[in-house]
């Protein structure tokens, strides 16, 4: 969306904790030059004073302006490694990286390699991710192609798990078919891997969830309940894994429902995964499935935001259990922004910014990339008055509201 020049103005300005004055000393201009503009009394200005005005507040002319760039994938060149590793192939001439099997690392080093990859994912620090991944990705694939018998179906475990990784980082990136890509490839090792039932259950999360992001509810929800049917626990089972992968499944399911304002399916689907997370009796957070109370509840809240009704999810958001153990950083940061969204809606101004600090200590590299946030923070700038402080104008910054 663009905006007029005074809005970018006045916006960027609060954004920055500079008043009308301190701007125009700033830039070189009248401080009525600056009110103006922002009234919208001015449309255009001389070349030279939005230049000024751009260099004061440490932006290009064409922001002030309202020039939407051209359309880019959100990490540009920092995902060209990501992307290559994610296609790469041995059944195309000149697409495959383990044609040096000296190379090859032991598997018990591959297991810890992505355990690494899985603690950078579910802390948000996407520049390891980045960093970590395509290496990752080669290495597993190596092995794969090395390997035999049980060591080989270990592999294709690791390598499943390794593009799991890869389909939830492009998919924050907003690299939606790169992300479906490494989903359905996660889905194609787990089947020949030494545990494929829940592999391959866990790798369908994933497509589910890459499906939501491509606006394809009724493919996700299809997707998930069925895969969750067949991943159902008993009721004497006390697999773990089997009841996070089951309703982290139903979770994708009823976020499906939601978007296609199908409220209904969606509180169905929600308190069959309620029921699983009171047997399951505790939070736990693996690969498998973020899954327990805590998490449920925190669903609930969420779906209360997505239906339009803030204040029964501010209600809820009180009856939230404690987590009975760590949490990812990067879900927790992901309920206040939900929060902050209520409270802004509700005009309890004050109570969305501290949520929105919250979420940005949190997982400070995770919340830049979260549509959400990043709109909650720029109603709350357009919404000012007037100069705020430092604190706002070092959120506003963080979630890129200045951009």
């Amino acid at each position: 969306m663009a905006w007029g020049l005074g809005e970018n103005v006045g916006r960027i300005r609060k954004a920055r904790n500079l008043s009308q004055e301190e701007l125009a000393a700033a830039a070189g201009v009248a401080v009525d030059t600056v009110a103006r503009i922002e009234r919208g009394e001015r449309q255009t200005t001389r070349t030279s004073t939005l230049n000024k005005l751009a260099r004061a507040l440490g932006v290009e002319p064409s922001t002030l302006l309202g020039i939407l760039p051209p359309p880019h994938e959100p990490a540009g060149n920092d995902v060209a490694d990501l992307r290559c590793a994610l296609t790469a192939s041995a059944d195309i001439p000149g697409l495959t990286d383990f044609t040096d099997l000296r190379e090859t690392i032991p598997l018990a080093e591959l297991r810890g390699s992505l355990s690494y990859a899985w603690e950078a994912y579910i802390a948000g620090r996407h520049s390891e991710l980045l960093h970590t991944l395509p290496v990752l990705l080669a290495d597993a694939r190596r092995l794969v192609h090395q390997a035999k018998g049980a060591r080989l179906a270990s592999a294709y475990a690791v390598l499943s798990g390794a593009y799991r990784m890869g389909a939830g980082t492009a998919g924050r990136f907003g690299m939606d078919d790169l992300a479906f890509i490494a989903a359905d490839r996660a889905i194609q090792a787990a089947r020949r891997s030494d545990d494929p039932e829940i592999g391959i259950a866990v790798s369908t999360r994933y497509l589910a969830w890459v499906l939501v992001r491509q606006g394809r509810m009724a493919e996700a929800e299809q997707v998930a309940v069925r895969m969750a049917e067949r991943v159902e626990p008993r009721m004497s089972d006390t697999d773990t894994r089997a009841l996070g992968v089951f309703g982290n499944l139903l979770f994708n399911a009823a976020s499906a429902a939601l978007r296609s304002e199908r409220g209904d399916r969606a509180d169905e689907l929600l308190r069959v995964a309620q029921a699983a997370a009171v047997r399951s009796g505790r939070d736990e957070v693996t690969e498998a499935g973020i899954f327990g109370p805590h998490i449920a509840a925190i669903q609930s809240v969420e779906r209360a935001v997505r239906l339009g009704d803030p204040e029964d999810a501010l209600r809820l958001a009180e009856t939230v259990p404690p987590a009975t153990g760590p949490m990812p950083a990067f879900w927790e940061a992901g309920h206040r922004i939900h929060l902050a969204s209520a409270a802004a809606e509700l005009r309890q101004e004050r109570k969305a910014l501290a949520l929105l600090a919250q979420a940005r200590d949190l997982a400070p590299d995770w919340v830049r990339y979260q549509p959400l946030g990043v709109a909650v923070m720029r109603e709350m700038v357009d919404r000012a008055t007037r100069r705020r402080n430092e604190e706002f104008a070092e959120l506003a910054e963080h979630y890129g509201v200045v951009a």
